[in-house]
């Protein structure tokens, strides 16, 4: 176990699994370093291009795309067609940065009428009878090159140290590795990491701290134009202003701001929440996962501080089976398949654990959490206890309220090292993060990941 830096610490990912030095070096110097391929189960039935189009509405097609964000795409090709964005589905959100290849869906398009869209390789399936949902995302293979690297050996080296923390051989290059499965540097902001802190503002009932956390924190990697603004608004709490003096980029800031300027007197809890309301609901779900994600990985860290496994169960553990319906060859939990792992359960459940059939979690707190028994339970409490939450703290208002749910604490994935460059290629579930892997690898500056 190795102590991270400063930036990862605010994010929860206070260690490395790994001891070794990483590789340094770059990401993404151009979009076909960093190739991202759906692992797909899409489990309506795909019928031929001249399928009755009143059955079978969606036309669902493979594309490769190279430089676009999966929401820029749908948004080109909708234009193109002439139709709503609505009307085109996806199974998971990609990266502008990458080479990516995902399934898509458009609703009473013609087969024959998908069009052609800039650096796009479209290939289209045929129909189905309901749109490509991200319940059909069951992980993805990554395919990564490592850039100017200064350590280009330590990527096997790191790799052998992963193979045991995942309770692997680590001299056997057949065996899985692993990592703590954190939540990554996408979940809370990479360069202004802030979202967990909105999120704890919001679970703990403070409207106002939530929008003043979101408006007026600054980011050390901001323009000096946004980080002047953001102190301004800090002192002044002029709304008004705040809309003409935050850069237009801030949309978001500035709706909040908007809306406080619109209350009628002095905005109270009432007139700040409605202000984070402005956002999209999406992001107002985010902002309390993020703030889940972040005690997840605190819990994760101090499971490190004491050295319980991550690849197998203590006393009082709760653990879930793997997805019966899994591709081959990806270790993907199923949370909805809880079981305690103590007394005579203990050794079956780490037989199955050993296998790869079982995993170890821990929770994604809310309103219906339940604990684990024993020392995993109390890491539990410790963590909510320090940062003064409670599961009631989650019945929230509309899209803020969570129920909560598990997470498997150890990531496994089979990690392949090529060299010349160092070239890393594995699969992930879904929900889990590349750059948790990456980060082991390179161990370098946080904002060199994204």
């Amino acid at each position: 176990m190795r102590e991270a830096g400063p930036l990862e610490g605010e994010m929860g990912m206070r260690y490395y699994a790994s001891e070794s030095d990483g590789t340094g070096g770059v990401l993404r110097t151009e979009p076909e370093d960093f190739r991202v391929t759906e692992i797909e189960r899409f489990g309506a039935d795909i019928r031929p291009r001249d399928a009755d189009p009143g059955s079978y509405p969606h036309t669902v097609f493979r594309a490769t795309l190279r430089g676009w964000d999966t929401n820029d795409f749908a948004d080109a090709l909708s234009t193109k067609l002439g139709i709503s964005r609505e009307r085109v589905s996806w199974a998971g959100t990609k990266d502008k940065r990458a080479v990516t290849t995902q399934l898509f869906s458009v609703r009473d398009v013609d087969p024959d009428g998908v069009p052609e869209v800039r650096n796009a390789d479209i290939e289209v399936l045929g129909r189905a009878g309901r749109p490509v949902l991200f319940g059909d995302l069951a992980g993805n293979a990554f395919e990564i090159r490592v850039r100017d690297a200064e350590r280009p050996e330590n990527a096997e080296l790191v790799a052998r140290e992963l193979r045991a923390f995942a309770g692997g051989d680590p001299d056997d290059p057949d065996v899985s590795g692993g990592t703590p499965n954190f939540f990554g540097h996408q979940r809370f902001g990479s360069l202004r990491p802030i979202t967990h802190r909105v999120g704890l503002e919001v679970v703990q009932g403070d409207w106002e701290a939530a929008v003043l956390e979101y408006v007026t924190t600054t980011g050390e990697n901001e323009p000096a134009d946004t980080r002047e603004a953001r102190e301004w608004v800090a002192e002044t709490r002029d709304w008004a202003g705040a809309v003409e003096r935050l850069p237009g980029r801030l949309r978001y800031e500035r709706s909040m701001c908007h809306a406080l300027a619109e209350a009628v007197g002095e905005p109270g809890p009432e007139e700040f929440r409605g202000a984070l309301e402005t956002l999209p609901t999406n992001l107002q779900r985010l902002l309390v996962n993020a703030a889940q994600s972040y005690l997840f990985n605190e819990i994760l860290c101090r499971r490190l501080e004491r050295g319980l496994p991550f690849h197998e169960a203590v006393e009082g553990d709760v653990v879930c089976f793997a997805d019966r319906d899994a591709p081959d060859g990806l270790a993907l939990p199923d949370t909805d398949r809880l079981q305690v792992a103590s007394g005579d359960r203990l050794r079956t459940v780490n037989r199955h654990c050993a296998r790869g059939r079982a995993f170890v979690t821990a929770p994604l707190v809310g309103t219906e959490t339940e604990f684990a028994d024993g020392e995993p339970g109390a890491i539990t409490r410790e963590v909510l206890e320090e940062f003064g939450v409670v599961r009631e703290d989650f019945d929230l208002p509309g899209e803020f309220h969570s129920t909560g749910t598990r997470r498997a604490v150890l990531l496994r994935t089979d990690l392949d090292v090529g060299m010349d460059p160092p070239t890393l290629s594995f699969p992930l579930p879904k929900g889990s993060y590349a750059t948790v892997v990456l980060r082991e690898i390179m161990k370098t500056d946080p904002t060199a990941l994204t």
